[in-house]
């Protein structure tokens, strides 16, 4: 799939968050097969399990340490552990000092990447080579995590020169045109939120689908299925017609043109 080989002597591990493992398999498998068809030998450690984030945003903190600790013991071997989330990539890097001591916490979390991130900070764009096109105008969802937690992209709220790594490892898919919104909101997803706050979670989801809309994409993308997830079932309950897929899907080739 991709021209370019990457050896990498290091080792590399796949983190799965739950609900990919639960509901969008096809996320995760893409991303294996990104990693290896760029040269990678790729580890699935079978023990992994949640990162913990469920727990720490209902502030369960003895239980988050104990998912904490698994995973640290889980992916201690590897050099680098690549997942296709930010929001987990966030809460392993952010949020377990408070849980496993800063230290043990620092040493874990510069070793873990989202996708993207790893795409462009590892890997290299020069190294980046997508064969199979894809014509067709994309929206972008930015997610809260990826902007202000992981620095994937500058936020619009900042007034300074734009960047996004995101857009950046897509700029290489050759035919995409990537569309973004004018203000990264978020969708309502929030974990718990949608739960607790269902009306305003529905509403922001919905404002976020009418920006797209407008700018008359054909699907959909972003680096949480989480995020994704929230938005395609508002657009299903709605009947609009519009796709939703992960960024590793689009990258991997696996999402068909619309005729």
């Amino acid at each position: 799939m991709y021209i370019e080989k990457t050896q990498m002597s290091e080792s590399v591990a796949l983190f799965v968050p739950c609900y990919i493992n639960d509901f969008y398999p096809a996320a995760a498998q893409a991303t294996l097969e990104i990693l290896e068809d760029l040269g990678m030998r790729v580890h699935y450690p079978r023990a992994q399990r949640c990162c913990g984030q469920p727990f720490i945003n209902n502030g369960l903190i003895d239980e988050a340490r104990s998912f904490a600790e698994h995973f640290e013991a889980t992916f201690e071997e590897f050099d680098y552990v690549v997942a296709p989330s930010s929001s987990c990539v966030s809460t392993v890097r952010h949020r377990y000092g408070e849980l496993i001591g800063q230290e043990r916490a620092s040493e874990t979390g510069r070793r873990v990447y989202e996708l993207c991130e790893f795409l462009h900070d590892v890997v290299g764009l020069e190294r980046l080579r997508f064969p199979k096109a894809w014509r067709g105008r994309v929206g972008l969802h930015n997610s809260c995590h990826a902007l202000r937690e992981l620095d994937l992209a500058l936020p619009s709220e900042r007034v300074l020169p734009h960047f996004s790594k995101i857009r950046a490892v897509l700029s290489r898919v050759e035919g995409l045109e990537l569309v973004e919104t004018q203000r990264d909101e978020c969708c309502g997803f929030g974990g718990t939120y949608s739960v607790t706050e269902p009306e305003l979670s529905a509403r922001m989801g919905r404002d976020r689908i009418a920006e797209h809309l407008a700018n008359g994409v054909d699907l959909i993308t972003g680096v949480d299925r989480s995020c994704l997830m929230h938005m395609e079932a508002l657009a299903r309950r709605d009947g609009t017609p519009v796709r939703f897929v992960h960024v590793a899907e689009l990258l991997a080739g696996r999402v068909e043109e619309r005729q």
